[in-house]
């Protein structure tokens, strides 16, 4: 960690999957998607032309170590909070969505007004699920009920009930549901952006690899598009909740992979004049 530079991203593995409900898995994630990256049946070149394989301002730290049981959240927040004293803007690979909350709170001390692009099937404001407060379907009511960002838009939702809808409400936050999706969508963002990325926000034709396959979601290009579309900087980014035991083939893996490569190119490109 010493010798990384501002204005760096840095890729940071969080292999935990203990606030998972239905089933376990996400902690392998960060593994396969840079087994993925670093395939020969592809390249580390985005879409946008920047080549990640001899990028200096590209970086991988590896996985964290969390510790002992029970320890993760403050070992995430705390690292994160180092790589912002540096300069550096985090991507971090899940684990589970509940790993998002640690790190906005990490990222809340240095951005005053932060605004959250969030992409899930699920909007995860549950208050509390199965007994658990930080599991992984509550991270963004905790983020909220603290006022760690002054806007939360959540895209590819197709699973709202009425509990989480009375807290979308309650929140203020702006959900785009898949039954309303149209292709040509742009958030309108303006300021230092942090973008958390479930990869069930997909439709499971694209990433079958998740824990929780809900049909009808977000093709690849849709979520590409949409990424590219964001001008504001986006000072920090997770993907999350791949799950190697559901993904034999690698697909999801190689999706989680593009990803990373077009979110980091994105990082780089919307920060290169200052956030």
């Amino acid at each position: 960690m010493d010798e990384l530079t501002g204005g760096s991203v840095t890729v940071l593995g969080i292999p935990s999957d203990e606030n998972s409900s239905f089933l376990r898995g996400a902690a392998l994630a960060p593994a396969r998607i840079r087994e993925a990256l670093h395939s020969n049946s592809t390249n580390r070149c985005s879409e946008t032309g920047i080549d990640l394989a001899v990028e200096p301002r590209f970086q991988d730290l590896g996985d964290l170590d969390l510790g002992g049981a029970g320890a993760a959240a403050e070992r995430i927040e705390a690292t994160i909070s180092e790589l912002l004293d540096r300069g550096v803007y985090a991507l971090s690979l899940g684990g589970d969505h509940a790993i998002t909350y640690p790190i906005v709170r990490a990222y809340a001390t240095k951005y005053q007004s932060l605004n959250l692009l969030h992409f899930d099937a699920h909007p995860d404001l549950y208050d509390v699920y199965q007994g658990n407060p930080y599991s992984h379907a509550c991270p963004f009511a905790r983020i909220m009920e603290a006022g760690l960002a002054s806007r939360l838009v959540q895209v590819g939702i197709r699973t709202m009930n009425p509990e989480q809808r009375s807290q979308a409400e309650r929140f203020g936050v702006e959900v785009v549901e898949m039954r309303d999706w149209r292709p040509d969508y742009r958030p309108d963002l303006e300021g230092p952006t942090y973008l958390s990325f479930d990869l069930d926000a997909l439709d499971p034709a694209f990433a079958p690899g998740v824990s929780h396959h809900e049909p009808g979601g977000l093709t690849v290009r849709d979520a590409l598009r949409l990424i590219a579309s964001v001008r504001a900087p986006i000072v920090g980014a997770d993907i999350v909740e791949l799950n190697p035991q559901r993904d034999p083939l690698g697909v999801t893996a190689m999706v989680a992979a593009k990803l990373l490569k077009e979110l980091a190119a994105a990082m780089l490109q919307t920060n290169s004049v200052g956030s």
